[in-house]
């Protein structure tokens, strides 16, 4: 079974192509959930953030940047929620690598901020166990 961005990325899956060049290409989400919710992802195969490249992943942000910023420039967007996903555990449904950019305008009635039910250490174990030394 093959990876179905890989496929979209060759072009052997068809697509609704928002921006592409040699080394990402920008879609419309098929779930059509949200006005111009678009996936941005390499063209090589990459699992995750944690198995990305510094290039590659320079390369993702730099179209998820261009692309954000021709929303609210030039498309009537008044801002843009980032979104990723990377591993089962954080519900990583295509194991490519992606960036989601969901277009927003104020009022436009999208929760796309989740809400949790609070922590359940206390942010200096936290921090102990998180810092970078």
């Amino acid at each position: 079974m093959g990876c179905i961005f890989c496929e979209i990325a060759d072009g052997s899956v068809p697509k609704h192509t928002i921006f592409e060049d040699e080394h990402t290409v920008a879609f419309l989400d098929i779930a059509n959930d949200v006005d111009g919710h678009t996936v941005v992802i390499p063209k090589k195969h990459v699992a995750g953030i944690l198995d990305c490249d510094s290039v590659t992943l320079m390369r993702v942000m730099d179209t998820v940047k261009l692309l954000s910023a021709h929303y609210v420039e030039n498309c009537g967007c008044e801002g843009v929620n980032i979104l990723n996903a990377s591993g089962a555990a954080a519900q990583q449904s295509v194991p490519h690598f992606h960036i989601h950019i969901i277009p927003r305008k104020k009022d436009d009635g999208v929760d796309a901020w989740p809400r949790f039910g609070g922590a359940r250490e206390s942010m200096e174990a936290m921090q102990s166990r998180l810092a970078l030394r």
